[in-house]
């Protein structure tokens, strides 16, 4: 099965579906073997197109108008160059939007294709009309269109009118070799000191996952200790506009190094306020027994549900009687750290690689 697919970003871009594409088809034993294709970073002259992901150097990525399909054009004309026996038996489209999948298309308009659904497709494709266009276009060739939760189904059918024996539930997974690490026992309650609630967020902080008002917020909280594993660049700008001094600032993590700050905490917060695909980084929290509150958002509500904690964080008050009521009963963590520990063994990625390597050879038939 020769599957080839790609997403354009540089490797070292944040985010979910980058993290998704170097669990399914990196390292020396991919569990599904795969052509891959990135964006070469920008202070790169000439492509790198001899190792995994092949990094494509093209400039001018946009999202709208014109200029977007002339990227396209130019992005489709250097995976022709880097492919061009063009005999892959399927091809991965890591969104139904943006240039790479756009691309693809375009280059290989009568491949078997499978596209994967993120919540960025979706936003995108609300906030801008050229996205909404391919996402349509997407919708409507793609063999099959998979999902990580159901929520995603139900948004994406807003915008786009996808017959239902298109859409496959496949949920996304965390590493096996986390889950097989993972502790057995209750949270971290022997490191806790008295009085004080460790409290992380990480992940991107833009106006869908964060404000730099409730950053602050949560970090004036009294008794909280409040962490922030997130792009400098994105951290900088936020704390242009709010003061972030009570914040200690981690800087963007390495996967494995976020893993071992999860064991320094007492709880993650994802207060996303639209949507989420699906909440990988709640997933890898809770099979390390991190406990996790969370903004009971589509998506977050199906893969989370009672394993943690739903939150209003624009109701601070509410907000501070969790924190208050966590410090005087620290038990309740281990509660939340026993029940995130089983949800987390539901998502093995080994899982989520096996079925998608049995849809591409169906839709490759």
């Amino acid at each position: 099965m020769n599957v080839l697919t790609g997403i354009d970003l540089p490797p070292d871009s944040p985010g979910g579906s980058v993290e998704l594409l170097r669990d399914l088809y990196g390292g020396p034993e991919p569990l599904i073997p795969a052509d891959v294709f990135m964006l070469a970073p920008q202070d790169r002259q000439a492509p790198d197109t001899s190792g995994s992901p092949a990094l494509l150097t093209v400039p001018g990525k946009t999202v709208s108008g014109p200029a977007f399909w002339a990227y396209v054009d130019r992005l489709g004309a250097a995976v022709r160059d880097r492919y061009p026996a063009a005999d892959h038996d399927v091809l991965h489209l890591q969104h139904l939007a943006f240039g790479a999948t756009a691309a693809l298309q375009q280059v290989f308009p009568d491949r078997p294709s499978i596209a994967l659904v993120h919540g960025t497709d979706l936003l995108f494709a609300e906030d801008h009309p050229t996205q909404a266009v391919v996402l349509r276009e997407t919708a409507a060739s793609a063999d099959a269109i998979v999902v990580p939760t159901r929520a995603m189904a139900d948004r994406l059918r807003r915008i786009a009118p996808v017959p239902s024996d298109r859409i496959v539930h496949i949920p996304w997974g965390v590493p096996d070799r986390l889950l097989a690490g993972r502790p057995t026992g209750p949270g971290h309650r022997a490191e806790r000191e008295a009085g004080v609630l460790r409290v992380l967020y990480a992940g991107r902080l833009t106006a869908e996952k964060a404000t730099s008002g409730l950053i602050a917020a949560v970090a004036s909280l009294p008794g909280v200790e409040l962490s922030v594993a997130a792009p400098p660049a994105e951290f900088a700008a936020l704390a242009a506009r709010s003061d972030l001094s009570r914040v200690r600032r981690l800087g963007w993590l390495s996967r494995e190094d976020l893993w071992r700050a999860f064991g320094g905490h007492d709880l993650l917060i994802v207060p996303s306020l639209r949507l989420e695909a699906f909440g990988l980084v709640t997933i890898e929290a809770q099979a390390c027994g991190l406990p996790v509150a969370y903004q009971p958002v589509p998506g977050l509500t199906e893969v989370l549900g009672r394993s943690a904690l739903p939150v209003d964080f624009g109701d601070f008050t509410a907000l501070r009687g969790r924190i208050e009521e966590f410090l005087r009963s620290p038990e309740r963590l281990d509660d939340l750290a026993a029940a995130g520990l089983v949800n987390s063994g539901r998502f093995p990625l080994s899982r989520t690689a096996g079925d998608l390597a049995e849809l591409s050879r169906r839709v490759a038939r």
